[in-house]
């Protein structure tokens, strides 16, 4: 079970980085041509950058502090922060009509669901 949480938390953080460096450092014009970022057409390039700047930080909470064993409670709750992020996704993709997109969104949700049951639960680094 450890290593499937490793292993989730591995793969949200890889989501994490990508989505974040994209919309930190790609301008907003450029990223509403990109496949499935149309989106960013109906916000502010802010709140977009913000969303950049939230998915880098997810990046490291989900990997860094059990990694180096500093506060290591950071996984689980970075975990439940990437489940809010991923309702507001799915429910921006829905209304924009993309199916697929609210599928992948739902995924993500389900790995981070996994990860944070199995960090505050059974595979507590507490304990």
């Amino acid at each position: 079970m450890n290593l499937g949480l490793w292993i989730a938390a591995g793969v949200l953080a890889v989501v994490a980085l990508s989505g974040g460096l994209v919309k930190s450092f790609v301008p907003k014009e450029k990223l509403a041509g990109l496949n499935g970022a149309g989106w960013t057409q109906a916000f502010g390039p802010g709140f977009v950058k913000t969303l950049g700047v939230l998915e880098l930080l997810a990046a490291l909470g989900l990997i860094l502090p059990a990694a180096l064993g500093v506060a290591p409670v950071l996984v689980p709750v970075t975990a439940v922060c990437w489940v809010a992020l991923m309702v507001g996704a799915m429910i921006t993709h829905g209304r924009l009509g993309e199916a697929g997109l609210v599928v992948l969104n739902l995924f993500y949700l389900a790995l981070a669901v996994f990860v944070a049951w199995g960090r505050f639960g059974p595979e507590s680094f507490a304990g």
